[in-house]
């Protein structure tokens, strides 16, 4: 089971290329090459264009399974798509082990330069600095959010 924790600095190049820190790079191609694959395949994509989610191919398929069992009235789900189809493209690592983000969503979420990486358990969240360190700030975690996790037992 893939278990991504903890943070790492990298840098998008001028090309729109990121190389994935060795802080995540073995456990997230491993997973990524997934059973009977060829070649590390991963899903990049945003949920609002505010930061990108950088998804194992395995990982991405499996929520798309689960979301092919909800009926396609629902508009969380139609949203959803239409979202993450938009900002998403699915991307494989060069020779160097370099990926490029779709320059839709890096323009979005402004991954130029010098990003953060974050471990979210199954996949990465990928953050301009900045923009991640406004975030911290503004919206600290709090007595709700620690009730809440409380209430799920953590």
């Amino acid at each position: 089971m893939l278990r991504l924790r903890g943070n790492a600095p990298a840098t998008v190049d001028e090309k729109g290329r990121l190389k994935l820190p060795s802080t995540f790079k073995t456990g997230l191609e491993s997973f990524a090459r997934g059973e009977g694959q060829e070649g590390v395949r991963f899903y990049v994509t945003s949920l609002d264009g505010r930061g990108a989610r950088l998804y194992p191919l395995p990982v991405w398929e499996a929520i798309e399974a689960r979301l092919a069992n909800v009926p396609s009235t629902n508009p969380a789900k139609r949203r959803f798509l239409e979202i993450t189809a938009y900002y998403g493209s699915e991307v494989e690592p060069d020779a160097q082990g370099r990926f490029v983000i779709p320059p839709i969503l890096r323009e979005a979420a402004q991954l130029a330069g010098e990003i953060v990486l974050l471990g979210q358990l199954d996949h990465l969240a990928l953050w301009n600095r900045g923009t991640f360190e406004r975030r911290l700030a503004a919206e600290p975690l709090g007595t709700d959010d620690l009730a809440q996790l409380a209430d799920l037992g953590i």
